[in-house]
């Protein structure tokens, strides 16, 4: 028997602004992703109508660096889509990886932080 479950990957909530362009577009559209997972993530924008299936190349800065990588619309909603992550290589993979990590030590280290804050004034 096939087990059809599937388990949500963990989202990390995050703000972050990126670029995107349809693949068929010449311009650019900004939005903000605003969760992501190893498999995809909600990007938020105002402004153009993205409809489900169509792909999206997406536009990623973090500590000065581009990346790309290529996402496919899952669902849209009033406020943006749901897009998962169509990886060609590894590569790919690791780019996402690399800023789920990025996102959740950043907020780690904020945390440290008002810990000490905290208990100085404790």
């Amino acid at each position: 028997m096939e087990d059809t479950y599937k388990v949500r990957a963990p989202r990390t909530p995050l703000n972050l602004e990126v670029s995107f362009k349809r693949n068929y577009a010449r311009e650019e559209t900004k939005g903000t992703l605003k969760n992501i997972s190893i498999t995809g993530a909600f990007l938020e924008f105002e402004g153009g109508e993205v409809r489900a299936n169509e792909k999206l190349n997406l536009v990623i800065v973090v500590a000065g660096r581009e990346r790309k990588i290529a996402a496919n619309v899952i669902w849209t909603n009033s406020v943006g889509v749901g897009v998962k992550f169509m990886p060609v290589n590894n590569r790919d993979v690791q780019i996402v990886d690399d800023l789920i990590y990025f996102v959740e030590n950043s907020r780690n280290d904020r945390r440290s932080v008002m810990d000490t804050i905290f208990k100085k004034v404790g």
